[in-house]
């Protein structure tokens, strides 16, 4: 994909890195073009009535697009300009993949007949998503998958939904990458691979909820015994032991790194919006976490949650309005996954 933007404001890392963000996540939609004739022209500009202009324009070698929106944040702005550009794209590729359909008429009503977009030669066909695709994910992303399925099960857990303990995250885990090991029919490609994950997860949550709900068996594999956590050791012999060989670089400060007080703030924020979301709705919730905490997109979030974009862009408006009004404490995280939800 060739790509220019052209700055008239101060360009920053940040703001440069922004760009390229939005610029590769548009990329994941364009896989099917061939990146040789995808050609992408931006403009980001400042405005005195408005705060902020961002101007972009995508040609493709089956039509071109054009996206133009203000805000009073650049970055905003940024991302507004891209997700219209995304859905105007989806829009462009569902009407390429119906062309065909249509019969054209030359001369004295002799039928052209056409073929679909995938089959041309302007058209890559994306990679289906493979056992290795899944492998290497889990390897970089466990974690922050593990995160996510431990919100979802505390949130369920306290609506009462789930009882405490009743399902656990390795088997949440376990059963979503068996699930999607087992190669099911409907496999989507390798750019939607993120999204099927976390939303197999979910049918995991569920599944395993509802089959083992009535069920009195015990695991053997699983301790369901109170664990001691009341250990009499120095605090720093649960991080270093007396037998290990400490190293200049273990004790050389991560100046980049939050520290333990702004991480607590910020958990216990994060756990206050959760608390605060239960009356929205699950819906609502679902979508504003998945937006404003996971960064996934709003069509992502439509695959996660089989719900159409529309309703999607609904939901976390309803949810943000909520927010606004039931937790009206002044935080700055909180104004940012605020204000960063209106770009929905």
């Amino acid at each position: 994909m060739n790509v220019q933007i052209s700055y008239k404001i101060s360009k920053t890392p940040d703001l440069e890195k922004l760009i390229n963000q939005q610029v590769e996540k548009l990329g994941r939609y364009l896989q099917v073009f061939r990146p040789d004739l995808v050609h992408l022209k931006g403009a980001v500009e400042e405005n005195s009535r408005h705060g902020f202009d961002v101007s972009l324009n995508l040609r493709l070698a089956s039509g071109q697009m054009a996206a133009q929106e203000s805000s009073a944040t650049v970055i905003a702005a940024i991302k507004a300009g891209f997700e219209d550009l995304k859905e105007q794209l989806n829009k462009h590729k569902e009407l390429l993949r119906k062309q065909h359909q249509w019969p054209r008429r030359r001369g004295r009503g002799s039928v052209v007949g056409t073929v679909p977009f995938e089959d041309t030669v302007a058209a890559v066909k994306p990679e289906q998503i493979s056992s290795g695709d899944i492998s290497q994910y889990v390897n970089v992303n466990l974690p922050r998958l593990k995160r996510f399925i431990q919100r979802e099960l505390t949130h369920r857990e306290e609506e009462g939904i789930l009882e405490f303990g009743q399902v656990e995250v390795e088997d949440v885990v376990s059963e979503a990458i068996a699930n999607a090991l087992s190669e099911p029919p409907g496999k989507p490609e390798r750019i939607k691979l993120e999204p099927w994950i976390h939303r197999l997860a979910m049918q995991a949550i569920d599944s395993l909820a509802f089959d083992g709900g009535g069920d009195d068996q015990v695991p053997l594999e699983r301790s369901h015994g109170t664990q001691n956590v009341l250990a009499s050791d120095e605090a720093r012999l649960q991080f270093h032991q007396p037998d290990e060989k400490l190293f200049e670089e273990n004790v050389i400060p991560d100046l980049a790194a939050n520290n333990p007080e702004e991480l607590a703030a910020r958990h216990e924020l994060i756990d206050l919006v959760e608390t605060t979301l239960r009356e929205a709705g699950r819906t609502e919730r679902e979508a504003f976490i998945l937006y404003t905490v996971e960064g996934f997109t709003l069509e992502e979030i439509a695959d996660i949650t089989n719900h159409a974009v529309e309703e999607v862009r609904a939901a976390i408006g309803k949810a943000r309005e909520h927010l606004q009004r039931a937790l009206p404490i002044k935080d700055p995280l909180k104004d940012r996954l605020v204000e960063y939800s209106k770009s929905a």
